[in-house]
């Protein structure tokens, strides 16, 4: 009587290597779409206007952090994101003031509002304001100096605020995980693509 079970079927190894790729594709999904984002930068030429506009969006990240920090809920990251990123579009629209100007009063009512209620005793609540006080000096002093030396100063403000994503996503502090991951790919992408964008 033969007992040899029967051959099952097993899948090849370029199959197991593309199912093993895409469970990891899947598992850093913030990280692939934070890439896929700002590849553009990568490929687009950078003008002055470009960094001007990515100096003005600049403006954005540290300001959802303090945003976030005064509401207490890290659910909302993504919306007030969604919000904020709805806004620039329409600043950008409008000459009648300058985005930036609007983003650093929205900025500051944040911080007035957080501090009102009490939250500058907290730690987090009072590294933000750190923050946005920090990135939002690089990105205006990539709009007012030379625009070449501009662009470093606004690359340097989005490659810092990577590292200041991969901090909070380590610690797990102030904003949702999957945003701090997206975020600081996003912030690579655009930095590398302000610097070697000339060079391309």
């Amino acid at each position: 009587m033969n007992t040899t079970p029967p051959p099952t079927s097993t899948p090849s190894r370029p199959r197991a290597r593309t199912t093993r790729a895409l469970a990891a594709a899947a598992k850093r999904w913030p990280t692939v779409l934070g890439v896929a984002a700002g590849a553009d930068t990568l490929l687009a030429e950078v003008t002055d206007d470009a960094t001007n506009r990515l100096a003005e969006a600049l403006l954005i990240l540290p300001m959802l952090y303090v945003i976030v920090a005064a509401l207490h809920f890290r659910r909302a990251t993504w919306p007030v994101f969604f919000v904020c990123i709805a806004l620039f579009i329409a600043l950008r629209l409008q000459d009648l003031v300058a985005p930036s100007v609007v983003l650093l009063a929205i900025a500051l009512a944040a911080a007035i509002w957080g501090t009102s209620h009490g939250h500058h005793r907290e730690r987090d609540f009072r590294l933000q304001l750190v923050g946005m006080a920090g990135f939002g000096a690089l990105a205006v002093a990539g709009l007012v100096v030379d625009p070449d030396l501009g662009r470093y100063l606004v690359a340097a403000g989005w490659l810092g605020h990577a590292v200041w994503d991969w901090v909070h996503l380590a610690k797990d502090r102030v904003v949702s995980r999957s945003y701090a991951e997206w975020c600081g790919a996003v912030d690579v992408m655009i930095a590398v693509g302000l610097v070697a964008g000339p060079l391309l």
